[in-house]
């Protein structure tokens, strides 16, 4: 028992833990943050699209043809027809015909692209910032001690840790004194997906989470195990009751574990439980460089750490710290305070880079043309504007968009987080336009051929109806009236009907 007790943290030991209050906690209400939502959804396509920019540009020839990404569709994490994808982004992808021969198309990157690549590249090539990746790596196998992580998790988070591609080649090689990769010992295939990553040396400088750096600078007598505070930024119109907010204050105000200890040993049901597992939280999401990461990914770290349930719980219990958005088809955990209006607080180079990339996909969205290439389609491409206004119309139009991503969402307006609000927002809006198909003016020989016909309907049953044309209303005087071949037969019958019978009587 003392054996035991030896490696328990010291302020552990000998405190009763706190077991949770009643509190509905399906009762709190996930509101909808739209400067959140517009940090996620303005990197839609982008992880597609630089995949495909990789791809390509680790050809000898700097080109592929468009059969060969059609077959790497899945792995490319392409969302639609690739040749609708690349064609969407014509300032990315450029397609032509080798040698002029009316065979597969093939695909090559712009010049502006080609140039963004070279600055992202000197970015990862860069001392600070290989450090960077390494101190992040390093922290990542030293949370709750876990020693090793296999390759396969980290794949699925490299793109939220800011590592590049071959990682395992380039940055894990130069820091023999943190980490290595290693077979897994209960799996012997040798195969990629079956390396982890293990962790060489404990470092005591980095084992300091961010929360208690930032609580040392506050506070020059801070000590471990005091209470800590989580800032918390509650979407607009977020309501509690006061049992909640007690629930809140009294937990804020419990002792602060770190990331970094050993708490595996508190009970599930504890508010000290749940306290540490927002800590582990915080300081994971702390390693990301967006600082938010899609759900499933999160989760699969946390299944490894052993701690998955208790991640799904903080996720849900505490939506003044982690913010769920249900954009680009996935759910995305964004960590609430390293945002402000929508944008990301800390300045990261390869942040700007991919800030970048986004400008230069959508800077052209409106100019794009269809292009006539066997096997491909032009269904969902913009008409190009024939007349001036209507260029300058699209001009406008994309400065709005431009301007959009960079806005400060001031006057947006936040509303309910509920799947079945927004699937039912979702059938509104397809009712609104089939009735505004149905309700649109068709056009074409079929549309000229209805009006024909309804035309020729209402003359047809306008005739033998006895037409004025008034050229001053209420003016007797000015009425013309219109020729009837049917009254003119009739009068000549009744004239001869007429005349008849005065020939009868008179004889």
């Amino acid at each position: 028992m003392q054996f035991l007790l030896r490696y328990l943290p010291k302020h552990c030991r000998l405190r009763r833990p706190h077991h949770r209050g009643f509190v509905d906690f399906a009762a709190i209400k996930h509101l909808r943050d739209r400067g959140l939502d517009h940090a996620v959804q303005r990197e839609k396509h982008l992880k597609p699209m630089l995949n495909i920019k990789n791809l390509i540009k680790s050809e000898p020839a700097k080109s592929l043809p468009l059969s060969v990404i059609t077959q790497h569709k899945d792995s490319l994490d392409i969302p639609s027809r690739p040749i609708e994808f690349i064609r969407k982004y014509p300032s990315i992808f450029e397609e032509f015909l080798p040698g002029g021969i009316g065979v597969h198309p093939h695909i090559k990157l712009t010049q502006q692209v080609l140039d963004l690549d070279a600055e992202e590249q000197l970015v990862y090539q860069s001392e600070s910032y290989r450090q960077d990746i390494a101190d992040r790596l390093l922290k990542l196998l030293m949370i709750s001690r876990i020693n090793k992580i296999p390759l396969k998790i980290l794949d699925d988070i490299k793109w939220d840790l800011g590592l590049p591609e071959d990682y395992t080649k380039s940055i894990v090689p130069e820091f023999p004194d943190c980490f290595r990769v290693i077979a897994n010992e209960n799996l012997s295939s040798g195969l990629d997906s079956d390396l982890e990553l293990e962790l060489v040396c404990w470092s005591n400088e980095l084992a300091i989470s961010f929360i208690e750096k930032k609580a040392t600078r506050g506070k020059m007598d801070y000590k471990k195990g005091m209470p800590i505070a989580f800032p918390m930024h509650f979407s607009k119109g977020f309501e509690m009751d006061k049992q909640l907010k007690k629930w809140f204050d009294d937990w804020q105000k419990l002792p602060y574990i770190s990331p970094y200890e050993n708490a595996t040993h508190l009970g599930p049901s504890t508010d000290e439980s749940d306290k540490w597992t927002v800590g582990v939280l915080h300081e994971i999401f702390r390693l990301f460089v967006s600082k938010k990461v899609e759900k499933d990914a999160l989760l699969c770290l946390g299944e490894w750490l052993g701690i998955r349930s208790r991640l799904k719980r903080a996720l849900l219990h505490h939506p003044g710290i982690f913010y769920l958005s249900s954009k680009l088809g996935t759910y995305t955990v964004v960590l609430r305070e390293a945002y402000k209006r929508g944008l990301l607080i800390e300045k990261n180079p390869l942040i700007s880079i991919r800030s970048r990339y986004i400008h230069l996909m959508n800077i052209v969205t409106e100019d794009r043309k269809a292009i006539g290439v066997p096997g491909g389609s032009t269904q969902g491409k913009k008409p190009v504007p024939d007349s001036e206004e209507q260029r300058e119309k699209g001009d406008c139009q994309g400065s709005l968009e431009m301007n959009d991503m960079d806005s400060d969402f001031e006057n947006d307006d936040d509303y309910k987080y509920d799947d079945d609000e927004e699937e039912e927002e979702e059938e509104e809006e397809g009712e609104s336009k089939s009735r505004a198909r149905r309700n649109a003016p068709t056009s074409g020989s079929k549309a000229n051929k209805k009006n024909l016909n309804a035309r020729g309907s209402s003359t047809n049953a306008g005739t033998g109806r006895h037409r004025l044309v008034q050229k001053h209303h209420g003016m007797a005087k000015d009425k013309v009236q219109l020729k009837d071949p049917n009254r003119d037969r009739l009068n000549s019958s009744k004239s001869k009907r007429k005349l008849f019978t005065e020939r009868r009587t008179a004889t």
